[in-house]
C-alpha cells in the first residue's frame, strides 16, 4: 500500500513539475546560454562533492527547464515551430532524462525517498518551479525599471542566486535532520 501511495505521489509532483515546465516555456523568454552554463555547472559541483540528491537535483529540474527554453526560443527564430511543440519538447527533455535514470536504479531506489517520494524527482520538481519563479521574478524587475536590468547579467544572477539558495536551504536541513 505504501509503494502505491509513493508512486502516486511521485507521478503528481512530476506532473506537476511537467505542467510547469509545458505551460510556462512560452512566456519566459530571458533564457540565455550563459545561464544554462552556469546552472550546469553548479549541478557538477554540486555531484562531484558529494552533495545529497535531494539538493543536486534542484540543479537537473532548472537545467531541464533552461534547455526546454532555450530550444523553443531557437526554434521560433528559425520558425521551426510545429503543434505542440512546447508540450512535446518538454515531454521529450524530462523523459530523456528521467527514464534512463530509471532504468539505471538511481530514480526509484527505495532507500533514496524524502517525504515519501524519490529525492531526485522531488528535488527536479521544486529546482523546475524555482527556476520558473527566479525567471519571472528577473522579468518583473526589469518590467519596474522601464525594460532594463537593474545590473549586469541580472537574468544570470537571479536564476543561480535562487537556485544556490534553495540548495543552502535542502543542504541545512538535512545536515540538521529536519528532513
Amino acid at each position: 500500500m505504501q509503494q502505491v501511495l509513493n508512486r502516486h505521489i511521485t507521478r503528481r509532483l512530476l506532473f506537476l513539475g511537467l505542467f510547469f515546465g509545458f505551460f510556462s516555456a512560452n512566456f519566459a523568454k530571458a533564457i540565455c546560454p550563459i545561464c544554462v552554463v552556469a546552472i550546469g555547472a553548479g549541478l557538477g559541483l554540486s555531484r562531484w562533492l558529494g552533495v545529497d540528491d535531494v539538493v543536486s537535483s534542484v540543479w537537473i529540474g532548472a537545467l531541464l527547464v533552461a534547455m526546454i527554453m532555450w530550444t523553443l526560443i531557437e526554434m521560433r527564430k528559425n520558425n521551426w515551430g510545429f503543434p505542440f511543440d512546447a508540450v512535446i519538447i518538454s515531454l521529450a527533455y524530462y523523459l530523456l532524462t528521467f527514464v534512463p535514470l530509471y532504468y539505471a536504479g538511481i530514480v526509484g531506489h527505495p532507500l533514496n525517498k524524502i517525504f515519501g517520494i524519490d529525492k531526485i524527482i522531488f528535488g527536479s520538481a521544486v529546482g523546475t518551479v524555482i527556476f520558473l519563479l527566479a525567471n519571472w521574478f528577473h522579468l518583473y524587475l526589469k518590467k519596474k525599471n522601464n525594460g532594463k536590468s537593474f545590473f549586469p547579467y541580472q537574468k544570470v544572477v537571479v536564476p543561480v542566486l535562487l537556485l544556490a539558495l534553495t540548495s543552502l536551504i535542502f543542504y541545512l536541513l538535512l545536515l540538521w535532520r529536519i528532513i
